[in-house]
């Protein structure tokens, strides 16, 4: 290849950069939508709620439970759902390579070896038995002075190798735009794993106090069941006294089998509790029955929660942050689409050598090269194009919509998790000085009853009162831990910890 050829594919590289460093990116340029938020929480002003800035980052430890904390800690290190969202964060950055690579040129390289025979009735041979000229050659039509078919070889050999290279210039932004799509896509599926974590984090501690909480129901219900099993007894040995009727002791019958009745419901309930924290875990059933089956009390609350301002939520929720990165990339989107617009200029060129002879196919005179740029530009499509950035409009149009939704659902998630912690307190509270005041009457009504002062009717009227309003206490603070463990799930917590 002698200078000037050099000199020619230079001049066509430095060519192509040129037009690379001048041309333009077209499209839209993304910008973050500016969503106001109200300057404080709604429903802040309740008891144990404040306002300061919150580090949520292991906030299941304000519970203070060793085992709640080695549950979560497993979970995030088998859960398989966070599996998942792994992998697909591997799938998004090997399909942003796969877009960046369309920014640089391809280089190919090929050999091949051919055996051909010719069609003896496509050649007319000179009368002087010379080589094989084409039909051609020897005019048009068969003439006198070009008999056919005489005994010339119609087998040859061809021996090619080489390189190719191609490179579409993108002039006007329509892979840089895909790029600038891809990187979001990227972005957007790490949130998706940081939700897919903030789910799994509030859903360990939510099955744990319902373990807890249904365990708690159960020590109630038996130790009401074996309180009413007592006072049979005592019905009984009174009736054979010629005390009490055979009433009383039926009705007490009725009364255990009626409490007894409540124990196999609250027995599945914790089982199913379970298995599903063996699932989030990523265990079989049952593994965890034996930590599990060790008294606990139901967790506890701190004495304070921090909740932050509305302003935070936005860059703490992962669901929030995901949405604003799908519509960063429907916006680029569009500039890819609109790219198609435009014409596409591209750089091709191949180098190799091509010989119907093995015995000189790598001399000087079998080399071949060609490098030249190239354009096209579609004139018509039937509204292909157009109609193809329309769609990424009115999809870039559907994710501000959700993310504009996924804000106030956030919002709208604290406020009600906020009411649903205070007001449960609340509710606690009055629950307790029920059961002190059913325990009161129980004593009372047991009392007057073994003088001969009351019916046996007020005494199960009174154990009744009793185990309801323990099972309600019991369910309360169950209630309680839930509802905080929803709200630090609506404020978006536990994503930062590795």
């Amino acid at each position: 290849m002698n200078c000037r050829k050099i000199t020619f594919i230079a001049r066509a590289i430095a060519l192509a950069f040129l037009v690379v460093s001048i041309g333009c990116t077209v499209g839209p340029n993304y910008k973050r939508p500016d969503f106001p938020t109200p300057a404080a929480w709604n429903e802040a002003q309740q008891h144990g709620i404040e306002t300061a800035s919150a580090d949520l980052t292991r906030w299941w430890t304000e519970f203070d439970d060793p085992l709640l904390n080695s549950l979560v800690d497993r979970a995030v290190r088998s859960n398989l759902d966070l599996r998942v969202a792994q992998a697909r964060i591997r799938e998004a950055r090997a399909n942003r390579g796969v877009v960046e690579a369309g920014a640089w040129p391809t280089v190919g390289t090929s050999g091949s070896y051919t055996r051909v025979r010719s069609s003896e009735n496509a050649f007319a041979i000179s009368p002087q038995g010379g080589g094989a000229t084409s039909a051609q050659a020897c005019g048009p039509a068969p003439l006198p002075a070009c008999p056919a078919k005489t005994g010339s070889s119609l087998d040859q050999n061809f021996y090619k190798a080489g390189f190719d290279a191609s490179w579409e210039i993108d002039v006007f932004g329509g892979v840089r735009r895909s790029v600038e799509a891809a990187d979001a896509s990227v972005e957007a599926s790490v949130e998706d794993l940081r939700d897919t974590l903030v789910t799994l984090l509030g859903d360990v501690a939510r099955n744990y106090v319902d373990v807890r909480g249904f365990q708690q129901r159960l020590t109630v219900a038996r130790a009401n069941l074996k309180a009413q099993q007592d006072t049979l007894e005592l019905t009984q040995v009174r009736f054979q006294a010629g005390l009490a009727s055979d009433l009383d002791v039926a009705q007490a019958e009725a009364q255990i089998n009626s409490t007894a009745a409540q124990i196999p419901v609250l027995e599945s309930s914790l089982k199913r509790a379970e298995y599903s924290l063996d699932l989030l875990l990523g265990s079989q059933p049952g593994v965890l029955a034996d930590e599990l089956n060790q008294s606990g009390a139901i967790p506890r609350l701190p004495p304070k929660v921090l909740v932050g301002l509305p302003s935070e939520l936005l860059r703490r929720r992962p669901d929030i942050r995901r949405a604003e990165r799908q519509l960063a990339a429907a916006t680029a989107q569009i500039g890819a689409a609109m790219a198609d617009l435009f014409p596409k200029f591209s750089l091709t060129g191949d180098v190799g050598l091509r010989s119907i002879s093995a015995s000189d196919w790598f001399t000087r005179g079998s080399r071949f090269w060609s490098v030249g740029p190239t354009i096209s530009w579609p004139i018509f499509d039937a509204g292909k194009i157009r109609a193809n950035i329309e769609v990424r409009n009115a999809q870039q149009e559907q994710l501000l919509n959700q993310y504009e939704k996924t804000v106030l659902a956030a919002l709208g998630d604290v406020e009600s998790s906020l009411v649903n912690y205070a007001q449960e307190q609340t509710r606690h509270g009055s629950l307790v000085n029920a059961v002190a005041a059913n325990r009161r009457a129980l004593e009372m009504a047991n009392e007057l009853y073994i003088r001969g002062l009351n019916s046996f009717l007020n005494v199960l009227d009174a154990q009744r009162s009793l185990y309801s309003a323990e099972n309600d206490m019991a369910q309360s603070e169950a209630t309680m831990a839930a509802n905080l463990v929803a709200l630090y799930k609506a404020l978006g917590g536990g994503w930062e910890s590795p």
